[in-house]
């Protein structure tokens, strides 16, 4: 995958262009969208700016730099929401853009033991589970304020 056709590239070439609540903050090196699966209250993508596989392709400054990024999303998501366990996840098998998942696993999570890409999967088939994922309803907005009033006190560095 090029980065005339990643998603992530096509995000972050048109960050204008996309609502408020799903840029939660434009670090230097990185920018944290609000993920869509909001039953894990607070769910982020941490998507790198530069296009890049795999985390040693970076420089050794900016690997630095973008650990730290994902350090301070992370306990922004902590601090706001206060998760049983927050899951901290590279993959990039579907979509070869560096990027983490920041999912905030809550004690009463039905599914608090296994990997949240099993239900992930079982939702494109059951439009319920679908519902319930995503958290629906919800106030997006809500949660992506919480998150930019947290990495503010926090001071993360801004782009």
């Amino acid at each position: 995958m090029s980065q005339t056709d990643c998603p992530f590239c096509e995000k972050l070439r048109d960050l204008s262009s996309l609502q408020a609540s799903e840029v939660v903050w434009r670090f230097p090196y990185s920018v944290a969208f609000l993920g869509p699966w909001q039953f894990y209250r607070g769910y982020c993508v941490l998507a790198a700016r530069s296009h890049e596989r795999e985390l040693f392709h970076l420089p050794d400054e900016v690997r630095r730099a973008y650990l730290d990024e994902m350090c301070l999303l992370a306990q922004a998501i902590d601090q706001a929401f206060h998760p049983h366990k927050l899951n901290c996840e590279s993959l990039g098998n579907q979509v070869p853009h560096l990027h983490w998942h920041l999912f905030p696993r809550s004690g009463d999570d039905p599914d608090r033991l296994s990997p949240v890409w099993l239900a992930l999967a079982a939702a494109e088939s059951d439009p319920e589970l679908r519902r319930r994922l995503e958290g629906e309803p919800i106030d997006r907005p809500a949660i992506a304020t919480a998150l930019r009033q947290t990495l503010t006190s926090l001071k993360a560095p801004r782009a």
